[in-house]
């Protein structure tokens, strides 16, 4: 991937939806280069795909949080089972480092994400945690917050 294909990626994150033609037009480019190098990218698996964010996802989760999870001993799977099960986690991610775990978490509001987390403390396996609620998100470089 070169300073090209990043300038495509970045450009899409701000807007999925901009045409081949204008895509080119802002960059530079050839219609037929910015074509031909998303197709490629979406060939070899680096764009997974397009997404919308729609309003009322938004406000389906007023209350938004990162949940960084220590998980002791081998009780990995174990925990990972019982958070999939949760109808309030939106994603779960291993990682490296300090946390074992991070789980996303949605919630209307923030007894019900307090309940949550208390929840997930209470799970056998569960060392430690830190929470960090999400005030606002962003997108790709460059983009504006959105409330």
């Amino acid at each position: 991937m070169d300073a090209t294909d990043r300038d495509i990626l970045a450009a899409l994150r701000r807007d999925a939806r901009i045409s081949f033609s204008d895509l080119a037009a802002a960059l530079g480019l050839s219609r037929t280069t910015v074509r031909a190098r998303v197709e490629r990218m979406r060939e070899d698996g680096r764009i997974l795909g397009f997404t919308v964010v729609l309003k009322e996802d938004a406000a389906r989760d007023p209350v938004r949080a990162l949940m960084m999870i220590g998980i002791e001993g081998r009780g990995t799977d174990r925990v990972l089972r019982q958070l999939g099960g949760l109808p309030e986690v939106r994603g779960l991610h291993s990682t490296n480092g300090r946390w074992d775990v991070i789980a996303e978490l949605g919630t209307p509001d923030l007894e019900t994400l307090d309940a949550v987390l208390n929840n997930i403390r209470a799970m056998d396996g569960v060392a430690t945690s830190e929470t960090s609620l999400l005030l606002s998100t962003k997108r790709g470089s460059g983009a504006q917050l959105r409330r």
